[in-house]
């Protein structure tokens, strides 16, 4: 099997199964993938599109074709030398329905399931009424209003012998030895037998084996007609629809180990942890160690197997202990494969400044702090402040990033999140009450202090131990404290000290016994905070409140930044290479919020701000008769109109005709999808849990008729006009960022079809079906650039940039995996529109040559390739080690001279928009 240097993301679904990724396995090896990178694969609620959703940790998702199809699929992948790299959910499992065995023995049993401890479940709550409870939050509206309307029935399943209320898609299961009241209500003397029976059960030490024996007998009772008939008759006693049901089927239901309610209390009242604020996925102590054996049993077998190669972690910030973790998983992984080779990824949002720890012993990250280098690198810092002024003078919003990111952490600290926030705050207020110094302290100061704590964290999270916050996180935390002293008045300001110490300034081990616990309760819990309220708050809602340039606004990116200058990237590439050389580099995934070409695309506006503000006050004009006033203001928002004329830019295809009537009603059905997320996940005129009707009718009627009305033509040309005059900077922004991600330090990650251009939208719009047929019969190593070149509007010539550079990659795979990176000087008139470095080892090298900031150097041309010309006597000073002679080009086909010790641009340059050049002056090799 091929030694890992470039993987493919597939998201599997019952739409796209493991045998349909078969037949394409040769396709990736001839591209030069050398792993398959898939979505998680095991049991999933049915019908689900991305497998995040587990409802079966043990067994491979059957929509998929099951564990056959996944060998079916390895054994090609080996047949052509590749490997399976796994997506895994550590942190959760769907819950809700009536698919997950676990969930449901749980509400079944309560504290007395052996599965009670597999969920984050705070058995005692502080609430009374939830004492001993789990909280059951999906109803679709009240509780007293759903019973009333009969919408909990009450049944019997005669298969099983179990009975079990149900709410559409819901299941909720009646304990056992709550089957006595309703057997003891027939009048079927076998029934009543059993029923005693069951009430038994009530003082049995361990009554799940015997519940198990008397729910056949029942099963095999039921299968007579009279018994049949007395359990129905029982049942019409808790038809809810009238008076005494309705209080009889309330009592029963008091009675169970959950208490059912509307979905609007999770936020909260909910006594479990979740994923984010997602009601149908609740969170894992994977922590202990009987779970992590449980919920991995499946995955390690499969590897002990050599079916899987390396594994990705999903969410790791929402793990009680991610260091622990990764270690664990670390060890089992070497012990499996009889030594280390099998890497571990972690799904982790990197901050301004942050790093990923060491120690953990994983492989890397999945890759989005690397589009948030590579974006970084083509914005042009000259556009910043016209945007930023043009953004906030038109829309009336912030042009402070950080100050939308913040406002949205106090909406969502006190709604989708208040109760995750509340357990915080109780725990911390049973540290203050621990020590008489502190037991003063109120729940209003605490809950105060540790608010704007939580506003003001740089980073999703800080990792506490026993020993204390390590010093890598102490510079996060302490700027989290200066601005939470800033907001706070002196009376609350006072309170940060003691959240200091109790938040891991204190180490644990050194307290005295009795206060351990509730500090590592406390500590823990704020760390489980933290970061889904930064994701909440800057993914889900700061993202699309802000368009100074919707470009720097993604998953993983820092918003607040609009541009960094090569030396910064030169540096974060060289620490790379020194601690996480096998990290995967991404520039689209299935969580991104526009495709790396949207992004690329508009990029360029940063070179170009005074153009774009004038065109869109125009527009702005022409789209007067479009808008609407509501009671509660216009529609769209001005911020909502902005927003839409950029995403139309950056997503605008290249091949797609203002007067194109079928091809816009296509692109018009894909952006209502995505504006309606963008609408409701905004939270400012509609969203989730209340949707503005009105509002958002009203933004679908303004896209339409921009895209598909006969008087917007005007409009329509001058948008469609405006995104092609773009495209070619774009696409060379494209092609530059896709050879950068190919080449630089690290294993280069290609997402599902993004071979071609990748204009897609935030999902589902990300997630549609490929055409791996198109760019099968595409891939043509040997074919023409200047054709590829000439017909750049395809997306063959990225392709055909991808397959070049990684059969490189695939003959010289030390080079590129443990080659030195070495930043190179770029002089001349227009040195700072090059970016350029070399990969180095032994007498093996590569030069990569990428334009960045070149819209002033293409000028009108309609292709993304600078005239030699215009480059005019800009240089790359070579390595004074790198031998005389000449060096391949990989794209041009042709050689250019190291001669001089420098190389000139615009003949490097000519043939293609950017370099790959190779040489091996030790033996003579070709590339």
């Amino acid at each position: 099997m091929n030694g890992l240097r470039a993987t493919v993301r597939l998201q599997f679904h019952q739409g796209f199964t493991l045998d349909d990724a078969v037949p394409l396995v040769g396709y990736f090896a001839d591209l030069g993938i050398s792993h398959v990178y898939a979505s998680p694969l095991l049991a999933a609620r049915p019908g689900s599109l991305h497998g995040y959703d587990v409802i079966d940790p043990t067994r491979i998702n059957p929509e998929l074709g099951g564990e056959a199809a996944l060998r079916r699929l390895v054994a090609e992948l080996r047949r052509h030398g590749l490997g399976l790299i796994l997506d895994i959910v550590s942190n959760h499992m769907a819950v809700g329905g009536a698919g997950n065995p676990w969930w449901l023995d749980v509400l079944e049993w309560g504290r007395r399931s052996p599965y009670a401890t597999f969920f984050d479940i705070q058995w005692n709550s502080p609430d009374p009424l939830l004492e001993g409870q789990l909280l059951v939050p999906f109803l679709r509206s009240d509780y007293g209003e759903m019973l009333q309307n009969g919408e909990i029935p009450l049944r019997f399943d005669a298969t099983a012998g179990s009975f079990q209320a149900g709410h559409y898609e819901h299941r909720f299961p009646i304990s056992p030895p709550n089957y006595a009241e309703l057997l003891g209500a027939t009048d079927h003397p076998a029934l009543r037998a059993l029923a005693g029976r069951f009430a038994a059960l009530r003082s049995d030490a361990d009554p799940r084996a015997q519940a198990v024996a008397l729910r056949a007998e029942l099963a095999q009772l039921a299968q007579q007609k009279e018994v049949a008939a007395a359990i129905g008759h029982a049942l019409e006693r808790y038809d809810s629809r009238q008076p005494e049901g309705l209080q009889r089927l309330h009592a029963l239901l008091e009675r169970q180990c959950y208490r059912l309610a509307s979905w609007r209390t999770a936020a909260d009242d909910i006594n479990w942890r979740r994923f984010f604020d997602i009601n149908e996925l609740g969170g894992l102590r994977v922590e202990r160690p009987r779970v992590f054996e449980a919920t991995h049993a499946k995955i390690f077998q499969l590897i002990e197997e050599g079916l899987i190669d390396g594994l990705r972690i999903d969410h790791v910030d929402g793990l009680a202990d991610p260091h622990g973790y990764c270690r664990r998983l670390r060890r089992r992984l070497d012990r499996l494969a009889a030594g280390p080779g099998r890497p571990i990824y972690v799904e982790k949002i990197l901050g301004q400044g942050e790093e990923l720890h060491r120690d953990w012993q994983v492989d890397g990250t999945t890759g989005y702090e690397f589009m948030n280098q590579v974006s970084l690198l083509q914005h042009d810092p000259d556009g910043e402040a016209g945007l930023r002024a043009l953004w906030h003078n038109l829309s009336g919003r912030p042009a402070d990033f950080l100050e939308e990111a913040r406002e949205a952490r106090r909406l969502i600290l006190a709604s989708t999140l208040a109760g995750d926030f509340e357990s915080v705050a109780q725990g911390l207020l049973q540290v203050a009450r621990g020590d008489l110094m502190t037991r003063d302290i109120t729940l209003g100061q605490i809950r105060r202090a540790l608010r704007e704590l939580i506003v003001h964290y740089p980073v999703y999270r800080t990792y506490l131990n026993a020993c204390g916050r390590p010093a890598q996180d102490e510079p996060f935390f302490r700027q989290a404290l200066d601005g939470a002293r800033l907001a706070l008045g002196d009376n609350d300001g006072a309170l940060l000290g003691h959240l200091q110490r109790w938040l891991g300034g204190q180490p644990w081990r050194r307290l005295p016994r009795p206060l351990r616990k509730p500090y590592r309760h406390a500590g823990v819990r704020f760390q489980q905070v933290t970061a889904p309220a930064a994701a909440k708050a800057v993914e889900d809602t700061a993202l699309y409140r802000s368009a100074v340039l919707l470009s720097r606004n993604d998953v993983g990116f820092d918003s607040q930044r609009f541009a960094a200058p090569p030396a910064d990237f030169h540096a974060l590439c060289q620490r790379r290479r020194e601690d996480f050389p096998d990290s995967l580099l991404a520039t689209a995934t299935h969580d991104h919020k526009r495709g790396e070409d949207a992004r690329a695309r508009l990029a360029v506006l940063s070179e170009r701000a005074g153009w774009y503000g004038e065109r869109v006050q125009h527009w702005l004009l022409l789209a007067t008769p479009l808008r609407r006033l509501l009671p509660d203001g216009p529609a769209p928002t001005p911020g909502d109109e902005l927003i839409l004329y950029q995403t139309l830019l950056g997503s605008w295809p290249p091949e797609l005709a203002a007067d194109d009537a079928e091809g816009l009603a296509a692109y018009a059905g894909r952006l209502r999808q995505w504006q309606e997320k963008a609408i409701r996940e905004a939270k400012l005129r509609s969203g989730w849990s209340a949707p503005n009707a009105a509002y958002e009718e009203a933004c679908r009627d303004f896209l339409g008729k921009l895209l598909e009305d006969e008087g917007m033509r005007d409009l329509r040309g001058e948008i469609a006009a405006a995104a092609a005059a773009i495209a070619p900077a774009g696409a060379l922004n494209g092609l530059a960022q896709t050879l950068l991600r190919l080449t630089v330090p690290g294993v280069p990650d290609l997402y599902q079809g993004a071979e071609f251009w990748d204009f897609s939208l935030v999902d589902p719009d990300n997630r549609r079906p490929v055409d791996f047929a198109a760019r099968r019969r595409a891939l043509q190593q040997d074919a023409d650039p200047a054709e590829l070149l000439a017909r750049w509007r395809d997306g063959r010539i990225k392709q055909w940039l991808i397959a070049r550079a990684l059969a490189l990659r695939a003959r010289h795979p030390a080079l590129f995996a443990e080659g030195d990176y070495r930043p190179l000087e770029v002089i001349g008139q227009e040195a700072e529109r090059l970016f350029a470095f070399a990969r180095q080892r032994d007498a093996r090298w590569a030069l990569v040559l990428v334009p960045r900031l070149a819209c002033p150097l293409l000028g009108d041309s309609d292709r993304p390739l600078v005239d030699p010309p215009r480059w005019g006597d800009t240089r790359v000073r070579l390595p004074a080690d790198l031998p005389h002679g000449s060096l391949q080009g990989i794209f041009s086909g042709t050689a250019v001279t190291t001669s001089t010790g420098e190389l000139s641009v615009g003949e490097a340059l000519e043939a293609f928009p950017v370099g790959l050049f190779f040489c091996d002056r030790c033996n003579g090799e070709s590339p």
